[in-house]
């Protein structure tokens, strides 16, 4: 009897029918479309900021507004929100991805793996989000760098070079993992000593390439943050540093500081077996605040501090988990029901190493939702800082070539390839789209630091 064919599934398009579709999308959406930019009728950044102010720590939303405001640079990283906003009034292509959400170049980091390597790649995904257009982390990274040229004292000339040589090195490498199995490309990892032989100034190659190997000889030693105190019967302790780091029961936050305990150890008991285990060799010796970044500034963080039986210390953060900036791309999108899985699993699709500790919990009693990581290492993540500022043109590069690997793993690499084509036709319209951005947010960056510094009137009783 010949063999039942009746759970066949369908074949799968090849390569050459996916590109080709993505290609037909033009006609809907043209790629020189995406150059335009305009501000929606009655905008109002400052409201859209406002609309999350109601859920962060009331004591805290000051310090955010005061590191946003600092800069227009700032202001960006700060302003997701209005960056999603304004996206989501623009035509979606129809080409999905995994997206990061807050795709601006200090989302990106390098990192040590467990086998000794050092990778680059994103590594914010508060607020990550799928099945959003690939294009959308795309143009918030070329805003961003931008913004950071513009903000660096270059000209108008070389912020929209700089953004739309981004774009090319996203089309490039998104074309070269387009002809790639799909195991390679979920294999593919950006191995920052390779990528470093890219950077034509051979002095800043010679730099990068100083720091990783330092990196390497002094990874179990990097202590550069958090600092450990002792008290005066030898117990340590998370040193505090006010307004950013304290103990919350100092603060009059003792039911706090409960949950924050609590919800560490029904994460670790959530933990997959394997990861429990390894996790068991430490134990939780103590539980600190942070207020953390730019965009989170507010939202609920902690930082457990973790000791073996040797006093060998390691760290762990424990970090609100809001509702993504990216449902309002999507307003008829499935509703997400734990923040903190969403961030996970998102990180897991982008990520190319992602952490051994990464988890999600619930806190029921605050109603809160969380995601839990190791503190990563601040020594690799100054390579970074040394690139951004001296070759920034080059570390652009750089991250958009990340940013079309950690979408190839989510999304149709054919497909998006075959919608960006061959010519450098998105490219020039990104570059128009980031510098007429980049105006935005300074006229934006002014007008909410002129809201904010506006007397609050006093309600009348």
């Amino acid at each position: 009897m010949p063999a039942s064919t009746s759970h066949k599934t369908a074949p799968l398009p090849s390569r050459t029918e996916r590109a080709e579709a993505g290609k037909t999308l033009r006609a809907a959406v043209p790629r020189e479309s995406h150059a335009d930019f305009a501000p929606a009728p009655g905008r109002n950044p400052t409201a859209i900021l406002a609309e999350s102010d109601s859920s962060r720590i009331a004591s805290l939303v000051p310090i955010r507004y005061e590191r946003m405001l600092a800069s227009p640079f700032t202001f960006l990283r700060g302003a997701a929100s209005i960056m999603a906003t304004d996206l989501a009034a623009m035509p979606a292509i129809g080409l999905p991805v995994q997206a990061c959400g807050d795709c601006h170049l200090m989302n990106f980091g390098a990192f040590g793996t467990p086998e000794g390597r050092i990778l680059f790649d994103i590594n914010d995904f508060d607020e990550t989000l799928p099945g959003v257009d690939f294009i959308v982390d795309l143009k918030r990274l070329v805003a961003s760098i931008a913004v950071a040229a513009l903000d660096a004292g270059h000209s108008e000339k070389k912020a929209r070079t700089f953004a739309a040589t981004t774009a090319r090195a996203y089309r490039e490498f998104m074309r070269e993992l387009a002809g790639l199995p799909p195991l390679a490309i979920w294999h593919t990892r950006m191995d920052l000593a390779r990528e470093a032989e890219r950077i034509a100034d051979a002095k800043l190659r010679e730099q990068i390439l100083a720091t990783l190997v330092k990196a390497k000889k002094t990874l179990s030693l990097d202590d550069n943050f958090p600092h450990l105190a002792k008290t005066k019967n030898g117990v340590c302790r998370i040193e505090d540093r006010p307004p950013l780091i304290y103990h919350l029961d100092e603060a009059g936050n003792g039911h706090d500081a409960v949950n924050a305990r609590a919800t560490l150890v029904t994460y670790q008991a959530a933990l997959p077996p394997e990861r429990r285990v390894l996790l068991d060799r430490f134990h939780l010796e103590d539980v600190a605040f942070k207020v953390v970044g730019v965009g989170s500034v507010g939202t609920f963080c902690a930082i457990g501090l973790y000791l073996t039986g040797d006093d060998e210390p390691m760290f762990l953060q424990i970090k609100e988990a809001q509702a993504s900036v990216l449902e309002r791309l999507r307003p008829g999108g499935k509703r997400v029901t734990h923040q903190g899985t969403r961030v996970v699993e998102g990180q897991r699709i982008m990520q190319a190493a992602s952490d051994a500790f990464l988890g999600w919990v619930e806190d029921r009693k605050a109603n809160r939702y969380y995601y839990v990581r190791q503190l990563k290492n601040r020594r690799l993540g100054s390579i970074g800082e040394v690139m951004e500022g001296n070759a920034l043109v080059e570390y652009a590069s750089l991250c958009g070539r990340t940013l079309a690997r950690a979408h190839a793993r989510s999304g149709d690499p054919a497909a998006i390839s075959g919608y960006i084509g061959k010519s450098g036709a998105l490219d020039g319209a990104l570059g128009s789209f980031a510098l007429s951005y980049a105006h935005q947010t300074v006229a934006d960056h002014a007008a909410v630091t002129q809201d904010r510094a506006k007397p609050k009137r006093r309600s009348r009783g």
